[in-house]
């Protein structure tokens, strides 16, 4: 593979720290949620995160399989992502599970199933996370 980009990020303090990429754009303070024993607060954490990276990148995958097909994405087109966490099944750490949830107004239902099948072969974080989570696809 050719690497046409390169994102440079960093953490201190692990979930209970903070991250920024090395540009200075983005500056995060993490908390761990209570969910997972933390005290919450008003921190993000990686799940929210990849959450929000795997929606912008699969939305910016099924343009790009619907610009190939001549397919229109309306500009209010939506891909929503929820991230779980867990122990996993053999005891040894834990796991995480992705529901992505596509809503393109306007569009037959079919066609948007059938670009979000071809969304899910090209999209970069779909690609990494295949037979490692389980992903659940869903158009609204």
């Amino acid at each position: 593979m050719k690497t046409l980009y390169t994102a440079h990020g960093s953490a201190t303090g692990g979930r209970e720290g903070q991250a920024a990429t090395d540009t200075g754009n983005v500056k995060l303070v993490l908390n761990t949620p209570k969910e997972l024993g933390g005290g919450g607060g008003e921190g993000t954490n990686p799940e929210q995160l990849f959450a929000m990276g795997y929606s912008a990148c699969f939305l910016g995958a099924l343009k790009f399989v619907a610009g190939k097909e001549k397919v229109r994405v309306p500009e209010d087109a939506r891909v929503s992502a929820d991230i779980g966490i867990g122990p996993r099944d053999d005891g040894q750490g834990f796991g995480i599970t992705a529901k992505l949830t596509v809503s393109v107004p306007g569009l037959d239902k079919a066609v948007v199933e059938d670009l979000v099948q071809k969304a899910h072969v090209v999209c970069p974080y779909s690609h990494a996370t295949k037979g490692n989570i389980p992903v659940e696809l869903t158009v609204a």
